[in-house]
């Protein structure tokens, strides 16, 4: 891995027409989510990236904060407005950059990996500038409308990718030398006389722009996938009260539930299983029973805390299942408002969501009416 550092700049203020969509192509969905918010993941993914920025067309201004909402890295600063060509919004972003070098990259890109990052700015402690490519390996014809012509040598020849990584003063000075609009920063580049390399890209950083790009992209997604499951179980005892919590939801009972916060025992099963999928410890390691501030507290800022952990990691929940154990209250009539309530907190579709409940046969501490133990899974799966 490089020990240069550079910025990012995202150009992403095109229309996208030719996917359809009725949308720009970038704020489409990809695997549940915009595919600017997988190509911004992707490229936030190296830490040698201090500062990315993306330039938007203005009247997609609530679509990117739609976008970018989930995003909680400190290193997105905000959005740069475009001009009238892909030039123009190029140049606007790199006026906004203060860094030593930069990195354009496409929006339309969203399957970018980490280490055609790092070769990039390997390649710039060498080099003044750098882009991916892969070779041509099919055969070329040029063609009289559908009709083939005549064969074309494809010896020495690339196709043109993004990233593309500059000294931030070459490429600055070259868009400003330049008024024409071309259709890369290479070009740009070379007809300011800067020699550019190549470094080998990857088959799979694909430029979504036709319709049939998006099921491409899907599958290679697909292949990439983390999905993890975590487990949770709690116990809470029976005391004094009138009512108990369960998910979120209040239950009349002659007895309470005890514990430090308001034993919550199924959420905190949730809550667990879910710190479990992404290997951070559990709900007593984040809030400490021994610390005064959590005494009563809500369960569900444990779980919104889970949540937001989830989504700081890359992750989405895609599934959750709670199963509370005991003889009393009865259970049955509240598994909705209790779906309800947990889909209300996490964000995800009630239809992912299952609460159910069982007794022990009248077994053990839950049997004797001694209290209340809940088990959940959650499953979280990263794009």
């Amino acid at each position: 891995m490089s020990d240069l550092s550079a910025e990012f700049l995202i150009v992403a203020a095109g229309r996208g027409t030719r996917a359809g969509g009725g949308i720009p192509k970038q704020y489409r969905p990809l695997r549940g989510k915009p595919v600017l918010y997988h190509t911004i993941s992707a490229c936030l993914a190296s830490d040698a990236i201090t500062n990315l920025r993306v330039v938007i067309h203005p009247d997609d201004l609530t679509l990117y904060s739609d976008t970018v909402a989930p995003i909680t890295d400190a290193r997105l600063q905000p959005p740069v407005f475009g001009g009238d060509s892909r030039s123009d919004s190029v140049r606007r972003g790199l006026a906004a950059c203060n860094g030593s070098h930069v990195l354009i990259h496409d929006g339309a890109r969203p399957l970018l990996e980490r280490a055609k990052i790092d070769a990039l700015l390997e390649a710039l402690h060498h080099k003044r500038a750098a882009f991916l490519a892969v070779l041509v390996v099919d055969a070329l014809w040029r063609a009289d409308s559908d009709v083939a012509q005549a064969p074309v040598s494809r010896d020495g020849l690339w196709r043109a990718q993004t990233p593309q990584a500059f000294r931030l003063r070459d490429i600055r000075a070259a868009h400003d030398a330049t008024n024409d609009d071309l259709p890369d920063d290479v070009e740009t580049a070379r007809a300011f006389g800067l020699e550019v390399s190549i470094v080998e890209g990857s088959q799979t950083n694909i430029k979504i722009t036709q319709p049939g790009d998006f099921a491409l992209a899907e599958q290679l997604m697909g292949a990439e996938m983390d999905i993890r499951t975590g487990n949770g179980f709690d116990v809470h005892k029976f005391g004094p009260g009138d009512h108990v919590t369960l998910n979120g939801v209040t239950i009349p009972h002659d007895q309470g539930l005890v514990g430090h916060s308001d034993a919550d025992v199924a959420m905190h099963t949730l809550t667990d299983a879910i710190f479990g999928a992404l290997a951070e410890g559990d709900i007593g390691q984040w809030f400490p029973p021994s610390e005064p501030e959590w005494k009563g507290a809500a369960s569900d800022i444990f779980l919104r805390k889970a949540v937001e952990r989830t989504a700081a990691r890359g992750f989405t929940i895609t599934h959750m299942d709670c199963t509370i154990i005991c003889e009393e209250p009865k259970i049955g009539p509240h598994t909705t408002a209790m779906r309800q309530k947990l889909a209300e907190i996490t964000g995800i579709d009630v239809d992912r969501i299952s609460v159910k409940a069982t007794t022990t046969e009248q077994l053990g501490f839950a049997g004797r009416k001694e209290g209340i133990a809940a088990q959940a899974t959650a499953t979280l799966v990263k794009l």
